[in-house]
């Protein structure tokens, strides 16, 4: 038993009655992580066994012991050695509270060994750092679309030193997108952060040389494209989104659907004729948006703003026929006729020169303006062409000229195709 005693490395006598083993005690401990024991029938067979274990602890190891005791200053831990492994209590000052939750008599904890045995010292453990070597071997096999949370520590002059789990981090002040770092008192912004988590990007992560590198800009995009493809995979055609007008192009307006951006086409932005997109839309508007097209490939997503309203030539079908008069505002006029739009309707129709009067008329600006508004006849409907022919001759002489005034009239080319 002395020699049992010994091996252990402590006078128990001289120590908390507590601490003294019993043989049953020094027996799981010999046994804890030992090959087969079967063929060992004596004492001395044990404490050779246990000698030739001890003899594998080594620096860096990572290993696995109960909590024995804990005093105001340190964590013993039975590590199946012949001396219990000493944790320093200020050890777990910066750990998890999850970790902290678990350091009580009887818990097992992961340790790291930072000594073996030195002149009959105990092993000095580290739970801190095993739980950061654990962190490091986590950051170092992330993907590439992965995300991590870091806590604000610090400020520096180039940036945010933040806490990953156990391990510290820096993400550079060009990386920082939750305040604006373009100012001449750079760090009196970034300390707003301090003690707050930030969602971050590994850029570079190697536990050899201690150098972990982090982006909070890089993590927005990777968000950014999480939402776009979670949206591209649930939206369906017809869907109606509201959303923001972020900017008013020549050719169209793009529109931000919950940090995802989409885009209406000139020809999508109402059913009447329009010049430019700012005659309907401005930077700012919210506003529903109808899902036109979507380009999974491309990642884009065309709207309509004018298929949330009735198609107009429906509703000219349903309430007007031909004879029927109606009031129109010139709105074009041509060497053949004049343009006109019905007041009531976004729908141009045409009025040939040989209806603008009864009599002979040698060019349209003789009888009407543009801007002018008249009242005209309906004289031909063709829905299924989107043609409406306009009078504003007598009954009598339009139906003369009729087959004369089949001039074909141009025809707004449906652009559909997301730019």
């Amino acid at each position: 038993m002395e020699r049992v005693a010994f091996a252990y490395g402590r006078d128990y006598n001289m120590r908390d009655p507590r601490h003294k083993p019993t043989v049953e005690i020094l027996v799981k401990r010999v046994k804890k992580g030992m090959p087969d024991t079967s063929t060992i029938t004596s004492m001395e067979q044990w404490l050779d066994l246990v000698e030739s274990q001890l003899s594998e602890l080594s620096e860096g190891q990572i290993i696995e012991g109960v909590i024995t005791h804990i005093t105001p200053n340190e964590i013993l831990v039975d590590i199946g050695a012949k001396q219990e492994g000493i944790v320093p209590l200020s050890d777990i000052e910066w750990v998890d509270e999850s970790i902290k939750a678990n350091i009580k008599e009887g818990a097992t904890v992961r340790a790291y060994v930072m000594r073996t045995f030195e002149d009959d010292e105990p092993p000095l453990l580290s739970i801190s750092r095993a739980a950061q070597e654990k962190d490091w071997q986590w950051l170092e096999n992330l993907s590439d679309d992965e995300l991590v949370e870091g806590r604000v520590a610090e400020v520096n002059k180039g940036g945010l030193i933040v806490y990953v789990g156990m391990v510290r981090g820096f993400v550079p002040a060009s990386h920082v997108v939750s305040v604006n770092t373009k100012v001449p008192d750079r760090q009196a912004v970034l300390r707003q952060l301090l003690g707050k988590t930030l969602t971050l990007k590994v850029l570079e992560a190697d536990s050899k040389d201690n150098r972990l590198i982090l982006s909070e800009r890089e993590a927005k995009k990777e968000e950014l494209q999480r939402r776009k493809r979670h949206m591209l995979e649930s939206l369906q055609v017809g869907d109606v989104l509201r959303g923001r007008i972020t900017n008013v192009v020549d050719f169209g307006a793009f529109v931000d659907l919950d940090g995802v951006d989409g885009m209406i086409h000139i020809s999508e932005l109402s059913w009447d004729r329009i010049e430019h997109p700012s005659e309907v839309v401005k930077v700012g508007d919210e506003l529903d948006v109808y899902v036109l097209k979507i380009d999974h490939k491309r990642e884009r997503i065309g709207l309509s703003l004018k298929r949330l309203h009735p198609e107009p030539w429906e509703q000219l079908v349903e309430k007007y026929q031909v004879g029927d008069e109606v009031d129109v505002i010139i709105t074009r006029l041509a060497e053949f006729g004049a343009f006109a739009r019905l007041v009531d309707l976004p729908v141009e129709g045409l009025i040939h020169i040989s209806e603008l009067a009864d009599g002979h008329v040698a060019q349209p600006q003789d009888v009407v303006q543009e801007g002018q508004q008249v009242r005209a006849r309906i004289v031909r409907i063709e829905s299924d062409r989107k043609r409406l022919g306009l009078s504003l001759a007598s009954q009598t002489n339009s139906i003369i000229n009729d087959e004369q005034s089949d001039i074909t009239q141009p025809e707004d080319e449906e652009t559909n195709e997301i730019q």
